[in-house]
């Protein structure tokens, strides 16, 4: 149900809004148990996700590193190698 949450800092370019607003969608999922909550809880689950994101965007702010920022594309590539290892047919 994670999947979307992802490490947020240190990329070039920067994260976006939307890659925030996923992730805070993705942890309010997980920690409720609803991915679409009921119209009673909506109001709630709707008020969470944003202060989640308003939170994580604060702390990504705030954040200070002397790494040098990582390329998306090679982050993507790693995680797809190390998912390719993890599926693969293992002999029996």
């Amino acid at each position: 149900m994670c999947r979307n949450i992802r490490t947020l800092f240190n990329f070039e370019p920067p994260v976006t809004e939307d890659e925030i607003h996923a992730a805070a969608l993705q942890f309010v999922r997980k920690v409720t148990g609803f991915s679409k909550p009921s119209k009673i809880n909506e109001a709630a689950f709707l008020q969470a996700v944003d202060d989640i994101a308003r939170v994580s965007r604060d702390l990504m702010r705030s954040l200070e590193t002397t790494a040098p920022p990582r390329n998306r594309e090679e982050e993507a590539a790693k995680a797809k190698a190390r998912s390719a290892l993890r599926y693969t047919a293992r002999p029996q």
